[in-house]
């Protein structure tokens, strides 16, 4: 289906976003939606996710309540991002949100599946002994295997005292007295 933008040129394809919580991915969102606003193609917000135990271990004794509810928390999660983000889903744009079960990086790159789609993803800045840990890093694994365009998008450069004040549990907690509390 083609679309029109606002300058008379025929677009085709959607706008295919990775939202995960982290600061590269939030980034995306926010880059996934100025693209569908310039280009005035079809934003689509994908969220992905897998049982915190793994899909082997849940296998294994299965119980559907579970799944339902980190099935709601992934939706719960993908209108948080747009309210970081955007302060909302941006009424200007046709949005359509996907929450699908499974690995982030095969989910988008099935989803994002026609030539003439945009697929945005995040990629952040890992550093430190357990950024080895993070052994399927969706940057790596998508651009080679996407049928479509990629944009990757960088997370935020932060100083090492920035990035632990993010990470604390209590965001209420003013940035003045988090590091006056050293």
């Amino acid at each position: 289906m083609a679309l029109q933008d606002s300058s008379g040129d025929e677009r085709a394809g959607r706008i295919v976003v990775g939202v995960s919580d982290s600061l590269a991915g939030l980034a995306a969102l926010r880059r996934g939606i100025r693209e569908a606003r310039e280009t005035g193609r079809t934003l689509v917000a994908v969220r992905a996710w897998e049982p915190p135990e793994g899909e082997a271990l849940y296998l294994r004794r299965p119980e559907t309540s579970w799944a339902r509810l980190w099935a709601d928390d992934a939706r719960q999660r993908l209108e948080r991002a747009f309210d970081l983000v955007a302060g909302g889903p941006p009424a200007d744009l046709r949005i359509v949100r996907r929450v699908v079960r499974g690995p982030a990086g095969p989910v988008l790159c099935s989803v994002a599946s026609a030539p003439d789609d945009l697929l945005v993803i995040g990629m952040s800045r890992r550093r430190g002994p357990f950024a080895r840990l993070h052994r399927r890093p969706v940057h790596r694994f998508v651009p080679d295997r996407a049928g479509c365009e990629v944009l990757v998008v960088a997370g935020p450069r932060l100083l090492p005292h920035e990035a632990r004040i993010l990470r604390r549990d209590d965001a209420a907690t003013p940035l003045g007295r988090a590091t006056a509390d050293r």
